[in-house]
């Protein structure tokens, strides 16, 4: 694993023998026009001060597709809850108790051990004003923490990498998943996605020999040319690097953005892959392969504060118990794994994970067995360093407190997400989020 020495080290032989060499090549016009501002540029740009190899690390699990909270954080001992969900509905004998009055899904077995150990907090009704139940909308508002009656063009983390990130590696955040969230998109956009590390590298129709790179790989770390045909043959790969691959900017950002860091980057995260070594046993799931992933980069000491997962299949109109009782078994025992895998690396005290869906479900089961799109909902956070237990308070279920038949939200999400950026991230919030939000207590 390169150390910070060697990082730079490989970054400087890159800029002063590769783009240097360049020049006795065949290139573009601009690029012999501005070498000597790419050198003097290249010298003096700085690295982001605080990593992931040194500070706190956020990890991201996003639930897809509305997860129903009532029967994931139960009131089991609500009468209203028994009356609105006759077939659906959770056995008190069956549900895991936290206290006399809430219990979790049966199958949060990993969770419930956990909250016992002190370091799970369930964050109770999480919405915000004017709930929007379009998948794609509320989506979309929970990524770039904007008002319900408004659109934002960047995400919420995309203004924390302007704000905070100016000079980082590209691999600052990482998205495990092919297509970059919008949390990410950011007017200097940075991170990357993928889904596979042997993957993560330049792609070309032309073949190697074992062992060997393609002559478009090598022709690419070379910097020869960068012309349409090459952008053509680099594939996915390229798409991997969240923003535009033509030239926005200075020739400096664009030569990094889309060679030189890309080819750190690629390295260095399949040079991890194959050499770290999980200390936990994960289900082979697709959220337990990509936590298991994640830990590996971890432990590599992958210079990366935010880690992305996706786990989708969460919109139950239809049949939910089977659907959600799956689902959330994968949740909690790859969480489980991947909280073991920290603490054995000695890593679980700087890593915090964050769990969100775009919306709850209605709190009427429907004729299908199954539940519609709602609004609040709860969130979970792991960590050693969080407030653990119950946080918030439980939304009326009582119809008249009903708001269109969803629960009334009590804690808006971007206060959650103010307390993760100025106690986690260590950086101001208003600038972020655009106004100010009284981060919630969970640190």
């Amino acid at each position: 694993m390169p150390n910070e020495i060697t990082l730079k080290t490989r970054r400087e032989f890159l800029r002063s023998t590769v783009l240097g060499s360049a020049l006795s090549w065949t290139v573009p016009a601009f690029l012999a026009n501005t070498f000597s501002t790419l050198q003097a540029e290249a010298a003096d740009k700085a690295t982001q001060a605080a990593t992931g190899r040194d500070s706190n690390i956020l990890v991201i699990v996003q639930m897809a597709g509305g997860n129903d909270g009532l029967n994931t954080v139960i009131p089991f001992a609500n009468d209203h809850y028994r009356r609105a969900r006759p077939r659906i509905g959770l056995a008190a004998n069956k549900i895991l108790k936290l206290n006399d009055e809430i219990g979790l899904h049966p199958n949060l077995t990993g969770f419930k051990e956990l909250y016992d150990a002190g370091q799970l907090s369930v964050i109770q009704g999480v919405g915000y004003p004017n709930p929007n139940r379009s998948h794609f909308r509320s989506t979309e508002i929970w990524e770039t923490a904007c008002d319900s009656d408004r659109a934002e063009q960047y995400g919420w983390l995309g203004r924390y990498f302007d704000n905070t990130c100016s000079g980082c590696d590209p691999t600052v955040a990482v998205n495990i998943g092919r297509q970059m969230p919008q949390a990410f998109a950011a007017r200097h956009p940075k991170g990357v996605s993928l889904d596979s590390p042997q993957n993560y590298r330049f792609v070309s129709g032309d073949r190697a020999k074992a062992g060997e790179m393609s002559s478009t790989e090598e022709s690419f770390r070379k910097l020869n040319q960068l012309d349409s045909e090459m952008l053509d043959n680099s594939g996915d790969t390229i798409g991997m690097l969240h923003g535009p691959v033509k030239q926005s900017g200075s020739a400096l950002d664009f030569l990094e953005r889309t060679a030189l860091d890309a080819q750190v980057s690629s390295d260095e995260i399949r040079a991890i892959s194959n050499r770290i070594e999980n200390k936990a046993t994960y289900p082979g799931n697709q959220l337990g392969n990509s936590l298991k992933l994640v830990a590996k980069l971890i432990g590599g000491a992958l210079p990366t504060r935010i880690f992305y997962v996706s786990q989708g299949g969460y919109d139950t109109h239809t049949n939910q118990t089977n659907t959600q009782d799956r689902l959330l078994r994968e949740l909690s025992d790859s969480l489980q794994a991947f909280v073991k895998d920290m603490k054995e690396q000695g890593n679980l005290s700087r890593v915090l994970v964050m769990t969100f869906s775009e919306f709850g479900r209605r709190v009427a089961e429907n004729a299908s067995g199954g539940t519609d799109h709602g609004a609040a909902a709860p969130m979970f956070m792991i960590g050693e360093k969080i407030k653990a237990g119950l946080l918030g308070h439980y939304p009326s279920l009582a119809p008249t407190d009903l708001f269109q038949g969803d629960l009334k939200y009590s804690v808006d999400f971007r206060s959650v997400y103010a307390a993760v950026l100025e106690n986690w991230l260590q950086t101001k919030s208003q600038p972020v989020l655009g106004k100010k939000f009284t981060p919630l207590q969970i640190l």
